[in-house]
């Protein structure tokens, strides 16, 4: 199992970060568009323990459908999505939101798990490579959409 972590502080109260991503929608925003990252489920997704959401995105030039399930809801501090069907063999990508002055810390921490191990494993620096940069997009659009309102 593979790990990846990354954090930012938002300066945003905690309940309006938490209903950003508490609207599956939002994660079409937050998402590189060479991805081609696009929500299936109709919407308004209700979000809670047991919502599973399709999506559809490319990857390498590679078309596929990913479906999550929300398994862990406990707002407004965290939800974990997990992969039911999609490129890994294990994906479980855990949000936690934390109110520190005003502002919201939030971490991510993911835990996947490439298929067809140990043959997956040779591509595990592309795919932490890969990751990084999808990690790196979310915190650039995270930070342009939830600047300090004084500098909007």
């Amino acid at each position: 199992m593979h790990v990846l972590r990354t954090s930012a502080s938002i300066p945003r109260p905690l309940a309006e970060v938490f209903s950003f991503f508490a609207a599956a929608v939002n994660l079409e925003r937050i998402t590189p568009p060479s991805l081609r990252f696009r929500i299936v489920t109709p919407g308004p997704i209700e979000m809670r323990r047991g919502t599973l959401i399709d999506y559809r995105l490319t990857l390498n030039g590679l078309p596929f459908r990913w479906r999550t399930e929300i398994t862990e809801w406990e707002p407004p501090h965290a939800f974990t999505d997990s992969q039911i069907r999609g490129p890994y063999h294990t994906w479980v990508h855990r949000h936690t939101f934390q109110e520190r002055g005003g502002s919201t810390w939030m971490v991510d921490e993911v835990r996947y798990r490439l298929p067809v191990w140990p043959l997956g494993e040779v591509a595990l620096p592309l795919v932490r490579r890969q990751l990084a940069g999808i990690f790196r997009y979310r915190a650039e659009r995270l930070a342009s959409l939830f600047e300090p309102a004084i500098n909007r």
